[in-house]
């Protein structure tokens, strides 16, 4: 992962996550704390169309009204983020969030 700098100068890093969703982990401009913007970019909402006249359906996109803005983003603190942390790196070490 690449870390760039955003128009304003914070730092950011863009990734896409498992199923292709277009994500990022970026620096706050919060003057009260430090924090981090962590998540997908554009969520997508969707709705699960379970049957329709050819079947099931499955997964379909929800229109939006164009004013209609869904955060996808956490915004975390550094204590936050120190909480997260041992969670992380325990299903980065084993695979799963669960204590042994």
């Amino acid at each position: 992962m690449k870390i760039k700098k955003t128009y304003r100068g914070f730092a950011r890093a863009d990734f896409t996550d498992r199923y292709g969703e277009e994500c990022s982990i970026q620096d706050s401009s919060l003057a009260t704390e430090a924090a981090i913007w962590l998540g997908i970019n554009d969520p997508t909402p969707q709705i699960l169309a379970k049957y329709c006249q050819e079947g099931a359906v499955g997964w379909s996109k929800v229109p939006m009204h164009p004013d209609v803005n869904i955060n996808g983003r956490m915004h975390l603190t550094q204590d936050q983020v120190k909480e997260l942390l041992p969670i992380l790196i325990r299903f980065a070490e084993t695979g799963t969030i669960e204590l042994p």
